[in-house]
């Protein structure tokens, strides 16, 4: 008997791929390989889909939606925490299972958190940048001078959001020897309130999911509410907190620096005021980015669909229904 097609435009390796190599034919074609980007939508999936007589698909940026979910697919896997590239709606009314990546990148965005973190306290880009413009004696100082800090150690982190990336933050910056509290009022493992979290804490680390009741839960209140001189870091998403807001805390020298690594739309305009700010480290949503997550995404997908195929329930399957 013939092993079904697996059309896979995400980035796929490691031992995920040998799994679908067993189950499947497998045509890879990864969007992150083309250049210049290559994004697609149900249109350009159906044909591709339609050209390698693919059963299964495996996306992680393009969009499955419309004239693909008219095909006979026997499954989806977004390799994402979120499918939200995936009209799960119109799947499972079509009877075609959804498999998604949970936690996939929590490890590699936690490692992004204390970069960002340790990059903001002690002053790592402005020092690289003084080297690189001759500028280490500047005015008559020393680096010495300028890039004096507190250490990490010993003082207080307030991690808020408690899931797989909170999580993976927790244990990195305790590692530092850092006291970590934290808030979530949908974990029990939360040991502080939000209010009391923004009292109490020398570092705020944002890992919360974007939510009606989360959107821009960090604004001009949420930030007078913290300690003076106290770092704010986001590797979460933007909408989290007020930029607006972040702005005049880091201007008015409330908080002594920020980290960034999304900003609404992906995209920061150069002449914006976070641009202008020593003391902001900025990266362009770039926390997941390792091949650790490309490994972690391809087993969760591989092993559902092994489940899948086999009569069982995965438990990365986000439309159970479909099987009743």
């Amino acid at each position: 008997m013939s092993k079904p097609i697996a059309l896979v435009t995400a980035p796929f390796r490691g031992p995920g791929l040998e799994t679908l190599n067993g189950i499947a034919e497998v045509v890879l074609d990864p969007w992150i390989d083309h250049f210049p980007l290559r994004l697609l939508d149900g249109d350009g999936l159906a044909e591709m889909v339609v050209a390698t007589k693919a059963e299964i698909l495996i996306v992680e940026s393009d969009f499955v939606n419309g004239a693909v979910l008219d095909l006979p697919l026997t499954a989806i896997g977004s390799c994402r925490g979120d499918p939200n590239n995936v009209d799960v709606k119109t799947a499972t009314e079509r009877g075609i299972p959804v498999l998604r990546a949970p936690g996939r990148n929590a490890d590699a965005v936690a490692e992004m958190t204390v970069a960002l973190l340790l990059s903001v306290n002690r002053g790592i880009v402005q020092a690289d940048s003084d080297v690189r413009s001759g500028q280490v004696y500047q005015k008559g100082t020393i680096p010495y001078q300028r890039f004096r800090a507190w250490q990490l150690e010993g003082r207080v982190a307030g991690i808020v959001g408690l899931g797989a990336v909170g999580r993976s933050t927790k244990w990195r910056l305790e590692g530092l020897g850092m006291k970590v509290i934290t808030a979530d009022p949908y974990s029990a493992d939360a040991t502080h309130s939000l209010d009391d979290l923004l009292a109490e804490s020398d570092i705020v680390s944002l890992h919360a999911a974007v939510t009606p009741e989360t959107s821009g839960m960090i604004g001009a209140k949420e930030f007078a509410k913290m300690k003076e001189g106290s770092i704010f870091i986001n590797s979460a998403r933007a909408q989290l907190h007020d930029t607006d807001a972040l702005v005049d805390a880091i201007s008015s020298q409330h908080l002594s620096g920020a980290g960034l690594d999304h900003f609404v739309g992906e995209n920061l305009a150069v002449d914006h005021p976070l641009c202008a700010f020593p003391n902001v480290v900025l990266t362009p949503h770039i926390g997941g980015a390792t091949y650790n997550t490309e490994v972690n995404h391809s087993i969760m997908i591989a092993d559902g669909l092994v489940t899948l195929f086999s009569g069982g329930q995965p438990t990365n399957l986000v439309n159970p229904e479909v099987l009743k």
